[in-house]
């Protein structure tokens, strides 16, 4: 990490949280960085900026064709959320970020099950995706338009995208739920 970082000014980095062995740092032009000290991060040197590399970034669902517009409701302090957003775009979403204060508020009118809740919360075509579910799984979903009210991966899973933390990799699960609260498994992580 120490190679990486002497190639990053370090007068315009400000450090916004450490998860898990990973750091979220803000660059002066305000974009939220990630570096961890295991090799998956490298560093772009003409624009002073790191860019996480991590499994997430191999898209499986490359012939998505529906909506990509999605609106997401975060914490101003979350680093872990900022990460997730930068996931969802390498993989063709374009996000309007809304940083609140108001994120319990936000899941109680969409209606998000309190078991199910996670640090950030995004609508897109009608549907509720709460954390960090991999933007793959969400094209999955957006293209079989299930009678749900959306996806949830509960909590912040270590290894989700957004919570990469070396190769530490907690299986966890993304569930459907719809509007009476029922959950159902959408897809389940054990190995990856």
């Amino acid at each position: 990490m120490a190679k990486l970082l002497s190639k990053i000014t370090l007068a315009s980095i400000a450090i916004a949280a450490t998860v898990a062995g990973t750091i979220y740092f803000t660059s002066a032009s305000g974009n939220n960085n990630t570096i961890t000290n295991n090799n998956s991060a490298i560093a772009n040197e003409t624009s002073s900026q790191a860019t996480l590399v991590t499994v997430w970034d191999k898209e499986t669902e490359p012939n998505y064709s529906g909506i990509t517009e999605m609106t997401v409701y975060r914490s101003p302090s979350c680093g872990c959320c900022g990460v997730w957003v930068e996931h969802a775009k390498k993989h063709g979403f374009q996000i309007k970020d809304i940083k609140t204060e108001e994120m319990e508020a936000l899941k109680q009118k969409y209606n998000v099950p309190t078991e199910l809740a996670s640090c950030h919360t995004t609508i897109i075509d009608g549907y509720v995706m709460e954390g960090h579910i991999p933007a793959d799984d969400i094209k999955r979903f957006l293209s079989e338009k299930p009678q749900m009210a959306g996806l949830a991966v509960p909590g912040m899973p270590i290894g989700t995208p957004g919570m990469e933390a070396r190769d530490i990799k907690q299986p966890f699960q993304v569930l459907a739920f719809n509007h009476k609260g029922e959950i159902e498994v959408f897809k389940e992580y054990q190995s990856y």
